[in-house]
């Protein structure tokens, strides 16, 4: 619905944002402004041993950095989260930066707490229990989705439940964020695709939550545009630096958005896909999306007319109309991105749809979705559409 007299909301973005073309450099700056000089880089293996980025990265830091934290994985663990706070606090660390996707920058929000408040990461599970700043932490994004390097959220999965933890706090932002486009030239076409999907995810969601507020509304549609437009001129020209810079930006400024609007049953679908079959998760949302649209269609047919009708998908005045644009767009412009497109093409098994269903409306992204779904079973008839 639109906005009416009663509106009132907090936004909040606090991440100092370094932008360019060879922006790595800037990194023992950002250290500097902090006041740290012992920092451990916290990444994964395919970047520390089959790339050049984890090398460059500690060239640019000299002497500020003291180690290399390279066991981050998809899907990061409470293990590896400990494992890591345990390796950083054994080199008397006093900071953080990470170099990756989503996972490594959560790994790395993880540890931060750990090596703050002691104990494991499971002991700080859920929302806003800090109460004081965190281990310094610098993000460095090198794909173009998760926006974590802006927001308040870590998702690290309990890999013995097969479930995935939510943290949010609004200490967890990283402290600052380099987008240097350079550094998502050498990403697989599926990782491409796959996180500037998720990046959509954010933006489309945060204009149909329950907590929408007009600063988040701006950039989420205008993340949803660069989104649509650049995507396909990477995917087209994988060294496009003008392309990849314009999703890194967009993936910034929806992390932002959803940040303080949240999201919904796209994310809850995802995150429960995810933690059972290890489906990655802008593909798990990509895949959910058009069926999460129709479905809340009822009740935020005029947030995504607004999304259609900016994309260029419908000149129509019906909402209703503009709305199931929106979601045959998002399928198509999905499948032209070489993703799959149902969760049957992606080795999820029909038999286990129930169990996904259940694990959805425990979600804490479900609370803010458009319209209550909060029960299994009509979960379960979108998982169903989607599979």
């Amino acid at each position: 619905m639109p906005y009416d007299d009663s509106l009132s909301f907090l936004h909040y973005a606090p991440t100092r944002v370094v932008f360019g073309a060879g922006a790595l450099s800037e990194a023992p700056l950002e250290l500097e402004r902090l006041g740290v000089s012992r920092a451990v880089i916290v990444t994964d293996r395919v970047l520390a041993e089959k790339t050049d980025l984890v090398g460059r990265l500690r060239k640019a830091l000299g002497a500020r950095c003291v180690g290399t934290y390279a066991d981050a994985i998809p899907d990061s663990g409470i293990h590896v989260v400990d494992a890591g706070a345990a390796y950083a606090r054994g080199l008397s660390a006093d900071s953080l930066v990470s170099l990756g996707g989503g996972s490594a920058i959560d790994t790395a929000k993880g540890m931060a707490v750990v090596l703050t408040e002691g104990g494991s990461l499971v002991d700080h599970q859920g929302f806003q229990n800090l109460t004081r700043r965190q281990t310094p932490h610098v993000a460095i994004p090198t794909t173009h989705g998760t926006g974590s390097e802006v927001t308040r959220y870590a998702v690290i999965k309990d890999h013995e439940e097969r479930h995935k933890l939510l943290f949010g706090d609004f200490h967890l932002i990283p402290d600052a964020a380099i987008l240097d486009p350079v550094l998502t030239v050498g990403l697989p076409p599926l990782i491409a695709a796959g996180t500037a999907l998720d990046a959509l995810a954010h933006a489309v969601e945060a204009m149909h939550s329950l907590q929408r507020n007009p600063i988040a509304d701006g950039l989420a549609l205008h993340a949803a545009r660069l989104i649509w437009r650049w995507l396909p001129r990477a995917m087209a020209a994988p060294k496009d630096l003008a392309a990849r810079g314009q999703l890194l930006i967009a993936a910034t400024i929806a992390g932002t958005a959803f940040d303080n609007a949240q999201v919904g049953l796209v994310h809850a679908i995802a995150h429960s896909v995810g933690g059972r079959h290890g489906v990655h998760h802008g593909v798990a949302n990509a895949i959910a999306m058009p069926h999460v649209i129709r479905f809340n269609a009822p009740e935020a047919a005029f947030a995504y007319a607004e999304i259609a009708r900016t994309l260029g998908l419908s000149s129509s005045d019906s909402n209703e109309e503009a709305t199931e644009a929106l979601a045959r767009g998002v399928l198509d412009f999905s499948r032209r991105a070489g993703l799959p497109t149902r969760y049957r093409d992606v080795n999820v098994p029909e038999a286990d749809l129930p169990a996904i269903a259940e694990l959805a409306i425990t979600d804490g992204a479900i609370v803010y979705n458009p319209r209550v779904a909060m029960d299994a079973a009509l979960v379960l008839e979108v998982l169903k559409a989607a599979w």
